[in-house]
Order: C-alpha cells, then sequence, then structure tokens
C-alpha cells in the first residue's frame, strides 16, 4: 500500500467534503477512490469518516489523522524541495573543511554571509591543517591548497597562491638578503614542525631542488612563525595568502623571487555525484564566486 498516496486521497476526500467531488478533483474514479479509503481505513485499524448516503463526516480519529497527514505530506515536500537542484530555497546541514588560516580569513566570513542568505541552511566547518578525505568524514565542501591527486573528487579552481621567503625590513638591513637558496643553510630561518629536517623548496632554470633550511625557532602552528617573521628572528616560507596584509603593510618583504616554484592552485573539491543537493550546488556557486574574488585581490596586493 503506498501510504503517502493514501494520505493524499484521503486529504482530498475530507476538503472536498465528499467521496465524488474528491474523485472528480483527483482525476480518479469514485470506486477507485473508496477502495483507497477502504485500505487506508483497514490498515490504521480505525474508521476516518462515518459515512450516510447523503455525507460523510471526520470522526475524531479522522481528524487526528487529517492533521498529521497534512504534518507529514508538508514534511515530504519541503524534504524533496530541499534536495532539488533549482530550489531556491536550500536547507539542511553542509560541512566545509578548510586549512585553518585561510578558512578563517576567508573561507568562514563567506559562509557567514551565505548564511544570512538562506535561513534554512545549517553550516559546520571544521578547520584542519591536514588532508580531509572527504567521503570518510562526511564533508560536502573542501578548499585544498595543491594539486589535487584523488581522482574520485571533483575540483573548481578559484586561484592560486605563491610560496614566497619572506623577511622584515629590520632583519634584511642587519643580515642582507640572501642571493641563492643554498645560503639558507647558514641563516636564521624560522622553521615549521615536522618529521626530521624542513625543507624549503626552490626552482632554478626548470629544475626544482629542495634547501635543508637553518635556523633556532621552530613552531607547530603558521601564526606565531608568521609573528616571528614580522619581530625579525628571522626568515620564512609561507603561502601568500598568509602573509598578504603584512606585505602590503612593508612589514614583510620578498627575497629569492626569481628561484619561487610554481604557484599552487586553490580549488574547491567535492565527491562525485551526478546530482548534488541544493546545499552543495548553492554553497559551491557561492564560495567559487567570493573567494576567486578574495583571490584575486590577493595578487593585487602581491602586485602593489
Amino acid at each position: 500500500m503506498d501510504t503517502l498516496r493514501a494520505m493524499q486521497v484521503f486529504i482530498h476526500i475530507a476538503d472536498a467534503g465528499s467521496l465524488s467531488a474528491a474523485a472528480r478533483q483527483l482525476g480518479h474514479s469514485l470506486p477507485a477512490v473508496v477502495r483507497t479509503l477502504a485500505a487506508l481505513e483497514a490498515h490504521l485499524g480505525v474508521r476516518l469518516f462515518n459515512r450516510t448516503t447523503r455525507r460523510i463526516q471526520l470522526t475524531d480519529e479522522g481528524r487526528e489523522y487529517l492533521h498529521r497527514s497534512r504534518s507529514v505530506l508538508a514534511a515530504v515536500q519541503e524534504a524533496e524541495a530541499a534536495l532539488r537542484p533549482d530550489t531556491p530555497d536550500p536547507a539542511g546541514l553542509l560541512t566545509v573543511t578548510a586549512p585553518v588560516l585561510f578558512g578563517q580569513q576567508h573561507v568562514a566570513p563567506e559562509l557567514t554571509a551565505l548564511l544570512r542568505q538562506h535561513a534554512r541552511l545549517r553550516c559546520r566547518m571544521l578547520l584542519l591543517d591536514r588532508v580531509v578525505n572527504l567521503l570518510e568524514e562526511g564533508v560536502d565542501i573542501g578548499v585544498r591548497i595543491g594539486a589535487l591527486e584523488d581522482s574520485s573528487l571533483v575540483a573548481r579552481p578559484v586561484g592560486a597562491v605563491r610560496r614566497m621567503v619572506v623577511a622584515s625590513p629590520d632583519w634584511l638591513a642587519a643580515q642582507g638578503a640572501p642571493r641563492h637558496p643554498r645560503e639558507l643553510a647558514a641563516s636564521d630561518c624560522i622553521g615549521l614542525l615536522g618529521n626530521g629536517p624542513v625543507w624549503w623548496r626552490f626552482v632554478e632554470q626548470g629544475r626544482a631542488f629542495s634547501v635543508a633550511s637553518g635556523g633556532r625557532l621552530e613552531f607547530n602552528h603558521i601564526a606565531p612563525a608568521i609573528d616571528a617573521c614580522v619581530a625579525g628572528l628571522g626568515l620564512g616560507a609561507f603561502l601568500s595568502y598568509q602573509i598578504a596584509g603584512h606585505l602590503a603593510a612593508g612589514r614583510l618583504r620578498p627575497v629569492l623571487t626569481e628561484f619561487e616554484p610554481a604557484p599552487r592552485p586553490v580549488q574547491l573539491i567535492y565527491p562525485h555525484a551526478r546530482l548534488l543537493p541544493a546545499r552543495v550546488r548553492v554553497a559551491l556557486d557561492w564560495l567559487e564566486a567570493r573567494l576567486r574574488q578574495r583571490l584575486a585581490g590577493l595578487d593585487a596586493l602581491e602586485a602593489a
């Protein structure tokens, strides 16, 4: 028995006030409507209408079932509308992940703006400086900085960021700017903790190479490393978005720019799906447009 369809027939009967009127509205035969009502009453084990030769009237159980049936069908329609790709009002929980600093600076503000536009949308944001398995961790959208290696994911490029070696004006005035990455082994370099030596990557005449950086100071998080670099404690290697404000204000200056590796792509990634839920599609379109603007603005700052 199709219970939802039977509920719809029952509601039509209650609203129309007669079986024949409900049959006309539904475009069904009168016997078909009578059979549906009888099957529903048998399924529920109660009478929904008191019937006479001239009219039908809801029983107490019928009035209760009418109220609940309307709620159920409204919820079904709402759920279908929320999932429909072209719905103007997406709903449900959206899970997004991004690197910590990029997420704080650029993704979180745009998600906040998105929620202001769509009152029925909820968001869970995971700020993590590691590669997240979207499928295993139940994530709808990820921000990936770097090449995408997982072919089971779809990527939407939104820009690119540079890997830059920088130092404060005071440090450069005292120590001088390095002319080649080989000099970094004997320089004060601010490192990020990892497994083994801290290697900084460069390119010379089309060939990639790495240099083990020296230095007395290491951190397990990027923000204090940037602060230390601004304070004049040494050279640092950061992604351009991480230090854009300091570059624009002159608190940090780039060095060894001719040895920089190719910019890293910034991409929105999501699992392959023939039909994306409305909440994911709307969020992807929103983030793509706004992150493009933000990264283009960072490019303009770097060029200034």
